[in-house]
Formats: structure tokens, C-alpha cells, sequence
């Protein structure tokens, strides 16, 4: 019996030094295969205290006891407000845990919110830093580590939605402005052939290099300025050319004009920006694309065909990293995270149709810039600043209305959840309502005749089955509720100069809308009090004519466009012309006296 235990205690023990021996065989397949797969981080703690890099390798696989009492003292310390060590210990955690989802959430959080505001709101630059410290934090390293994840690509949509394209932050303007400077040069003013160029070009730089089609511009550039020889930097040194010349040689440029308008310099000049959005902002030129046939504003020459979204906008970077996210690490069953990023690409479709357009002007700088707003950057000269104008873009209600019509389905066909589909009910009702209005002012009656139709059809209800122009009248009654004569008057003021904004930037659409809504309010209100002589207003040409003196001396409004909106009179109205030529001339001496 004894004989017989040994013999199995032995054949045992053989049978676990061949399979120990086996396994470890494996041991560099399975590692090299982790590190394919980027499950493994050697990276070092930087600035670590001896005493954390001595428990992280002492404890070895036990280095999740180390990240939860890190965790949980980051989070004491958020909450004490000490956002500056929440930050030191959350570098420490995405360290040792990169996988940990929820530590890169907090800390772009932290610095894109907590940081940011703790810089005061008179040094725009330094909250943009954080800002910007926040997003690319998960574009750079949070995401490529965790690309599953869809809390992070939540997490960077809402930054650039909520932080950026909202107007909570008193720095919300300067935020835009760094946004679109840096989006302008590699986008601009693009249509869809272009971002399907570049969506096919090359993702490799040697690629470029070895084309025969190419190779001379590259060949020629090289030899004129010793700052193109290396390969790695040849693309953000070409594209630098425009922001920053006085950086290279003058052979540069004479190489630029002897290529210009060849199919070499066309091709490698979309080569780099497609590089840049590539490398350096994480953004897929070929989803960029999908997006703008997606989301992007209808033209409305042909209601079939879409627009490329204005990529200097917030929002549409809202959207891409929220279409991302569905797409990546999206499920057929419901999430709350899976449904925040939904309301992102809603909302922010929203927000375009609300505040798509971006009107970016150049406004007099006083010599000592004392009276610099938050919002304003300084302009290529010393002598201006930059500064910017939301204002709604109709075209962007089709892309809104089709998106959340898609989702409204989907959480339909999900069982047990009906309170994401009834705000979702909630939220497109009141769209279809303010759009029908919207339309209308604008002199789009059949878009208003089609988006009214559509809401009596979806949500019938006994206040709908009215005419259109009386449903509009009564939109507007129920928005403005009980105005007093002052309030009236400031109301209709307000929209008729905001009508001359619109018609000094050429956006007649727009300024037909705002006319009309002005119209509707004097009418609405006028019939109301028709026969109470003290409450009665001016005549409506009168208060025109005052709106437009108010919109041409007000000093919110850039000299030079107010400039434009008397040349433009000049043109179409030369009799009412000649009634403003003394606030031109005030306003040129405005712009002299500011220049001194």
C-alpha cells in the first residue's frame, strides 16, 4: 500500500513539473502577446515619494492595494478642494493602474474644471492650458489605453461641449477662438471632396516621401531650409510656413511659389493636414467624413446632400468623439454611460442648430489693450484683437431632427427602458415647435409648413390643429407673456439689431427672421393695447431707424463691421445713406482714437 501511495505521489508530482515546465514555455508568447495588446505598463513613477516606489514594487501584484489608498485620498483631497495634489496622486494612479477607466475620467475632469477656474478669469491663457490639459489627456493616453471604454469618450465629448462650447466659463470665448485658430489651417472653408482627399491620403510619411509624384516638391523643400531634413518634423514645420515664416529660410517660400497650383504641392499640402489630424488631434479624416454625411448641415439646393460640419465648433468635435465612442464601445443593451454619450451627439446638434455659426472678427485694439474682455485673443496685428460670435445655423434642424428620431427608435426597442425615451420625447417635441417658429420668421415657409406637419403627426394635440400663422403668433405670445411697453420696446429693439448684425455679415436669411419676429411682436402687441393711448408704441419705421442708431453707435460691435453695414446701405439704400453719414464719420474717428 505504501509502494502504491509513492508511485501516484510521484507520477503526480512529474505530471506538475510537466506542466509548470509547459506553461512556462508559453511565458514569452503570452508576454509578447500582452504587450501586442497593450495589457502591460512598465512605465515608471516620475517625482513618486521613495516611499510609494517602494510599496508598488514590494507589493508586486498587490499594487491595487497602493492604487486604492491612492484613490481614495486623490478623492479626499478633491473634495477639500486641493485640486493641485488630486492631480499628482491621479498622474501616480493612471500609472500604476492605467486600466483603470474611472482614475482618467477624474483627473481630465480635475484639470479641465477644478484647475482651470481656480486661474484667475483675467489670464485666459492659463485656464485654456488646463482646459486643454484635460482633453488631451484622454485623447493622448487615456483612451489608447482604455479604447473600450465609452466613459472616456463621454468624458472628452463633455469637455469640449460643455467646457468649451457652452458659455458657463468667463473665458468661454478665448476657448473658442484657440479651438477654431488651431482647426482654420487644416480645415477652413472645406466641402466634402476635400475631406474625402483627405481621408484616402497616405497615413505614412515615407509613403509621401517615395511618391515619384511628390518626391521633387519634398526633394527641393528639403534643400531650401536645413529644418525639413528630418522626416519627423517635416509635416509640422511645413505647416508652421503660414503661422510663423519668419522661422525660414526665404528659399522656402520660393520653392512654395515655383510648386504653386501643381498636383504635387496639392497633394502633399493635404498629405500634412490629414498627417496632423492623424497624429496629433486622434481624429480619423475617414470618420470626419462619415460625419459630415451624417450630421452635417443640409444643403439647401439639394435637401439630400450634407455639408461638412464647421470643425472650428466645439460641438463637432463633441460629435466626433461621441460617434467614436458608439462605435467603438457601444452595446445593444442599455447603458447609462452608453445613453450620456447619445444626449451628447443630440445636444450637440442641438447647440449647432441654436449656435452653429461662427463668425470670427477683428476688432480695434486700444495701445495699452486695458479693456481686453476674457474672451479676446490678440490678432496677427499689434493693433487688433479677435473676437467671436455664435449665432443660430437652420441648416443644422434636418441632421438634428433625422439623429434623434434614430435614437428614439433605439430606446424603443429596448425593454425596461422608458424614462431616456420620454425625455428624449420630451426634448424633440419642444425642437419641432421652436423650429416651426424659426423657419417662419425666416421666410422658410415650406420648411415650417413640413416641421409643423411632422409635429402634429408625432405628438397630436388639440393646440396644434390651428393655421400655421396663427400657431406661430401664438408661439410667440406664450414666449413673451406679458410685456409691459418698455419691455416691448426693448424686445423688438433688441431683435431688429440683431437683424442689421446679421445683414452687415450677409446672413439675410437670418436677418429676414429676426425683421419678422420684430414685426410679429409690434403687431401682437399693438392689437392688445390699441386703444390705451399711454402704453401705445412709436410707429414701427421709428423704432427701426432708432435700433439701427443704437446697433451704430453701440460699442459692442466692431468699428470695421459696423463700417460694413453702412456700405452695404450705401449700396442698396443710398437715400438712407445719406441719413447716417455723420456716424460714419464718428466712427472713423472711433477706430483713430482707439489705434492711438
Amino acid at each position: 500500500m505504501q509502494l502504491r501511495n509513492l508511485i501516484i505521489c510521484l507520477l503526480a508530482l512529474a505530471i506538475a513539473v510537466a506542466m509548470l515546465i509547459a506553461a512556462g514555455s508559453q511565458l514569452d508568447y503570452i508576454n509578447e502577446k500582452r504587450g501586442e495588446m497593450k495589457l502591460i505598463s512598465n512605465t515608471a513613477l516620475e517625482n513618486a515619494p521613495p516611499s510609494l516606489a517602494f510599496a508598488t514594487i514590494a507589493m508586486g501584484a498587490f499594487r491595487g492595494l497602493v492604487v486604492d489608498i491612492l484613490w481614495m485620498r486623490a478623492d479626499k483631497l478633491k473634495m477639500e478642494g486641493q485640486f493641485f495634489d488630486a492631480k499628482q496622486l491621479a498622474e501616480w494612479i493612471t500609472t500604476l493602474q492605467p486600466r483603470f477607466a474611472e482614475v482618467w475620467d477624474f483627473h481630465a475632469w480635475n484639470m479641465a474644471y477644478n484647475i482651470s477656474v481656480a486661474m484667475p478669469a483675467e489670464q485666459p491663457q492659463e485656464r485654456w492650458r488646463w482646459v486643454k490639459n484635460g482633453y488631451e489627456l484622454l485623447r493622448d493616453k487615456g483612451i489608447p489605453m482604455n479604447p473600450k471604454s465609452i466613459l472616456l469618450y463621454r468624458s472628452i465629448a463633455w469637455i469640449f461641449q460643455h467646457k468649451m462650447g457652452n458659455i458657463m466659463d468667463d473665458a468661454h470665448k478665448y476657448y473658442k477662438l484657440q479651438l477654431a485658430s488651431m482647426m482654420e489651417p487644416l480645415i477652413g472653408n472645406t466641402d466634402n471632396d476635400f475631406f474625402d482627399a483627405l481621408a484616402k491620403s497616405p497615413t505614412n510619411i515615407k509613403q509621401v516621401i517615395n511618391d515619384p509624384n511628390i518626391a521633387p516638391f519634398i526633394k527641393k523643400l528639403k534643400s531650401s531650409d536645413v529644418l525639413f531634413d528630418d522626416n519627423d518634423k517635416l509635416v509640422q514645420n511645413y505647416l508652421a510656413l503660414r503661422q510663423n515664416p519668419n522661422k525660414f529660410a526665404p528659399n522656402v517660400f520660393r520653392v512654395i511659389d515655383e510648386f504653386r497650383g501643381t498636383e504635387a504641392l496639392r497633394q502633399f499640402d493635404t498629405f500634412a493636414k490629414a498627417y496632423e489630424l492623424r497624429n496629433t488631434w486622434k481624429m480619423d479624416p475617414a470618420l470626419m467624413h462619415k460625419i459630415n454625411n451624417m450630421h452635417g448641415p443640409v444643403d439647401y439646393d439639394d435637401p439630400n446632400q450634407h455639408l461638412p460640419l464647421d470643425w472650428r465648433h466645439p460641438d463637432s468635435h463633441a460629435i466626433y468623439w461621441a460617434v467614436k465612442g458608439l462605435e467603438v464601445a457601444g452595446q445593444d443593451t442599455f447603458t447609462i454611460a452608453e445613453t450620456n454619450v447619445d444626449r451628447i451627439v443630440i445636444h450637440s446638434l442641438q447647440n449647432l442648430f441654436r449656435n452653429g455659426k461662427i463668425f470670427i472678427y477683428s476688432i480695434p485694439a486700444p495701445k495699452e489693450q486695458l479693456d481686453i474682455q476674457p474672451g479676446d485673443i490678440p490678432n496677427d496685428s499689434p493693433t487688433t484683437l479677435k473676437t467671436v460670435y455664435l449665432r443660430k445655423d437652420l441648416k443644422m434642424f434636418d441632421p438634428y431632427n433625422n439623429a434623434v428620431l434614430a435614437v428614439l427608435e433605439k430606446y424603443k426597442r429596448i425593454r425596461g427602458e422608458k424614462g431616456a425615451y420620454k425625455t428624449w420625447v420630451t426634448g424633440h417635441k419642444n425642437m419641432l415647435k421652436n423650429a416651426t417658429v424659426d423657419f417662419y420668421l425666416a421666410g422658410l415657409l415650406p420648411k415650417s409648413k413640413q416641421t409643423y406637419a411632422q409635429l402634429k403627426e408625432l405628438y397630436p394635440e388639440p393646440d396644434w390643429n390651428l393655421p400655421l400663422a396663427i400657431f406661430v403668433r401664438n408661439r410667440i405670445k406664450d414666449k413673451l407673456g406679458s410685456l409691459g411697453i418698455h419691455d416691448a420696446q426693448q424686445i423688438i429693439q433688441s431683435l431688429l439689431q440683431e437683424a442689421y448684425f446679421r445683414y452687415a455679415m450677409r446672413d439675410d436669411n437670418e436677418c429676414f427672421g429676426r425683421e419678422q419676429m420684430a414685426k410679429e411682436v409690434y403687431e401682437n402687441y399693438a392689437a392688445e393695447f390699441s386703444d390705451e393711448e399711454r402704453v401705445r408704441l412709436p410707429e414701427l419705421k421709428f423704432l427701426r431707424f432708432l435700433a439701427l442708431i443704437d446697433f451704430l453707435n453701440t460699442p459692442y460691435y466692431p468699428v470695421n463691421l459696423r463700417q460694413s453695414l453702412i456700405a452695404r446701405i450705401k449700396i442698396e439704400r443710398p437715400d438712407l445713406a445719406e441719413k447716417f453719414k455723420q456716424y460714419e464719420e464718428k466712427m472713423i474717428k472711433e477706430m483713430e482714437k482707439a489705434q492711438q
